[in-house]
C-alpha cells in the first residue's frame, strides 16, 4: 500500500485512525463520534479504530455502546482489531488516547510521528482515561471528553 496524501488526491476521503489499548471502549466511541460529527458537517472521511493490545473481533463494551446510544450513535456492530503496520500506513491522521499509544504507533512505522497526535491535547488533557470495566457514569464521562476532543480535532483536521 502506498502512502496516501490527501492533499495530492482530494477525491479520496481523509483517513482517520483512533487508537486505544483494547479497542473496546475509547477508540470505538471516538470512531462513532467522529463519523457522526463529520457527517453533520458534510465531510467525507474514512474512520477506523484499533488497539495496541486488542484481540481481533471482540465487540465494543456494553457500557460504551449504551453511552453512545444516549447520543444517537450506534457502535453496536463494532469489532476490535489490533494495531498493525498496514493500518498505520493506511491512516492519514492517527489520534491516540494516551502517550504510550503514541509511542507504540511511532515505533511501528518511521512515518507515523508526522501524523500521530494525542487526542486529549485538543482539549488540553494529557490523556482520555480508560473506563474499561467501570460504571456507566465513567463511560459517560469518557464519552463526553472524547466528544469534545474529537470535535476540536475535526475542526483542525478537516479544514
Amino acid at each position: 500500500m502506498a502512502y496516501h496524501d490527501p492533499m495530492n488526491d482530494p477525491a479520496q476521503p481523509l483517513r482517520i485512525l483512533f487508537v486505544c489499548t483494547g479497542n473496546l471502549c475509547r477508540s470505538p466511541m471516538a470512531e462513532g463520534i467522529a463519523r457522526h460529527l463529520a457527517a453533520e458537517r458534510g465531510h467525507a472521511v474514512d474512520i477506523r479504530s484499533c488497539g495496541t493490545h486488542a484481540h481481533d473481533g471482540d465487540p465494543a463494551s456494553e457500557n460504551g455502546v449504551t453511552a453512545c446510544e444516549e447520543k444517537g450513535i450506534d457502535i453496536s456492530g463494532h469489532r476490535s482489531q489490533p494495531l498493525t503496520a498496514e493500518i498505520i500506513e493506511w491512516a492519514d491522521q492517527i489520534l491516540c488516547m494516551e502517550e504510550n499509544h503514541i509511542l507504540t504507533v511511532n515505533s511501528r512505522d518511521w512515518r507515523a510521528p508526522f501524523k500521530t497526535w494525542n487526542l486529549g491535547s485538543f482539549i488540553d488533557k494529557k490523556l482520555i482515561k480508560d473506563p474499561y470495566r467501570r460504571s456507566l457514569r465513567k463511560y459517560r464521562k469518557a464519552r463526553d471528553e472524547i466528544w469534545r476532543a474529537v470535535d476540536a480535532a475535526l475542526e483542525r483536521i478537516l479544514v
